[in-house]
Order: structure tokens, then C-alpha cells, then sequence
């Protein structure tokens, strides 16, 4: 066929269409695979773990099919890895902080500090953990603004994982006047505690004299909750202890101060 003679250089139309289905075969495959993968992992692997076993599997057979297509466009793969070296040594030098995000992306997914689905806070970015990339990790906000920070900072920087343990403590501070009974004001704290069916037993809760402040004798109470009830019990319980103490006729003071006037002469 005239068709096939028609030469670029040393490459015929033919050997063109050879590679470009090669290529396309080879992202054809890397979809079905990652499908597979999916499929047969998804109940036994983590999330971060399994998009990282399906992407570096689709990054493998692009690579294969690539190296197999380039003889066909007159390309040879050992003076393309040789032409490669030079370029990859001159682009390390330029991007050792994206090489930095790698490593620290394999060491996160291997150490696991954080997962998908935790509330943290990582160098003062705080919320809920989006994704966990080889070169990033995404933070949507409690404002529900996204942020990406790079893994490199996340592996160095200090991790506060809000949901990593089960339990949660939370801590008010309650002041009741100079006149109120403050070892009863304690037991109605603890009475109140007690009736809420998400406070926990085990570790106990406390409430103890903290302080005799300027206007106020200062209650400190402390309550262990489920990490996922955590913050609906706080805001529940600090209503119901103001309600219990009131009902009892102890009462949160306003600030107060004594002035003291000279006499005049």
C-alpha cells in the first residue's frame, strides 16, 4: 500500500498508528486495572494505601507501554534515558523540595500519623483531613475552606490528631459566688454529669476548687465523652450545669470591684 511507504524520516504512518495504539491499549489497561484494584482491595486496604497502590500501578504501565511505543517512532529508549539523565540530574537540582514532598509522603503513608477522615491540626490549620497524596495532604477547614499543605511540611511540622483515641476530655471553669457552698455546688455538678447518658464513668469525671479569683470562687470541671460526641456533649452539659446550679440558688457572679474613697479633711 502507498499509504505504508509514506516516510517521516525513517518512520512510516504505520508505525505511527502502531504506537498510538499502544499507547492508548496501555491507558485502556491502567483503567480496567485500577478498576480491579479497587474492587478486590477496598475492604482490606486504607484508602490513602489503595489510591497509592493505583496510582503508582497506572504510572507502571504507562512507563512499559511508553518505552515499547518509542522504537516504533524511531525513538531508542537508551539514548532517551541517557538524554533523560542529563535533564532529570538538571531538574533534581530545581525541584529537591517536590523530591522532599515524595519522601514525605511515602514516610506519612507508611507511619500514618493522620488518616483520611480525622480532625487535626497541622501548622495551625485546623479541620478535617480531604486526602493524603504522595506530595500533599488536603485540610478542609471547619469554615469549609480547603487547604493544601505540602507532605513535607505535614512530616515535620507538630500533629495534633483530635480523633485518634477513642475518648475525649473537655474542661469548663465555673465560678459561683463567695456566698454560694461550693462543696454543694460540686456535687450538683457531678449529679448532672452523671444523669448524661454520654459522659463517661470511666475515666471519672472531676470538679474541684480551682482558685478563689477577684470576684468569684473558680470551679474547675472535667468530663471524658466519646471523641464522636465530644463536642455535642460539651455544649449540652455546660447548659444543663448553669440550669442545675441556678435552680439551686447558686449563681454565676458579675465581675466585681470594692472601691475605697479617702476621707476627705
Amino acid at each position: 500500500m502507498i499509504l505504508n511507504r509514506i516516510v517521516y524520516g525513517e518512520v512510516t504512518v504505520l508505525n505511527i498508528i502502531v504506537a498510538v495504539l499502544i499507547f492508548a491499549g496501555a491507558v485502556l489497561l491502567s483503567k480496567l486495572f485500577s478498576m480491579n484494584i479497587r474492587r478486590s482491595l477496598k475492604e482490606r486496604v486504607a484508602r490513602e494505601h489503595l489510591e497509592l497502590i493505583v496510582k503508582v500501578s497506572s504510572y507502571i504501565i504507562i512507563i512499559i507501554a511508553v518505552l515499547w511505543a518509542l522504537p516504533h517512532i524511531g525513538v531508542e529508549p537508551s539514548g532517551l534515558m541517557v538524554a533523560g539523565g542529563i535533564v532529570g540530574l538538571a531538574i533534581g537540582f530545581a525541584s529537591q523540595r517536590i523530591v522532599g514532598n515524595l519522601i514525605s509522603g511515602l514516610f506519612l503513608i507508611i507511619e500514618r500519623p493522620v488518616k483520611i477522615g480525622d480532625i487535626v491540626d497541622i501548622d495551625g490549620v485546623a479541620g478535617f483531613v480531604e486526602d493524603i497524596r504522595v506530595i500533599s495532604t488536603t485540610i478542609r477547614t471547619y469554615d469549609g475552606l480547603y487547604v493544601r499543605i505540602p507532605n513535607e511540611t505535614v512530616f515535620t511540622a507538630k500533629i495534633t490528631n483530635f480523633v485518634s483515641y477513642v475518648v475525649r476530655r473537655f474542661e469548663y471553669r465555673v465560678g459561683i459566688r463567695y456566698s454560694d457552698d461550693a462543696e454543694k455546688a460540686i456535687r450538683i455538678i457531678l449529679n448532672v454529669i452523671e444523669k448524661h447518658p454520654l459522659a463517661l464513668i470511666n475515666p471519672p469525671p472531676q470538679a474541684f476548687v480551682d482558685e478563689l479569683g477577684d470576684s468569684s470562687v473558680n470551679i474547675i470541671v472535667r468530663v471524658w465523652a466519646p471523641t464522636t460526641e465530644w463536642y455535642t456533649v460539651k455544649m449540652d452539659l455546660l447548659w444543663k450545669i448553669k440550669c442545675a446550679l441556678e435552680d439551686e440558688g447558686i449563681e454565676i457572679p458579675l465581675p466585681q470591684r470594692v472601691l475605697w474613697y479617702a476621707e476627705s479633711r
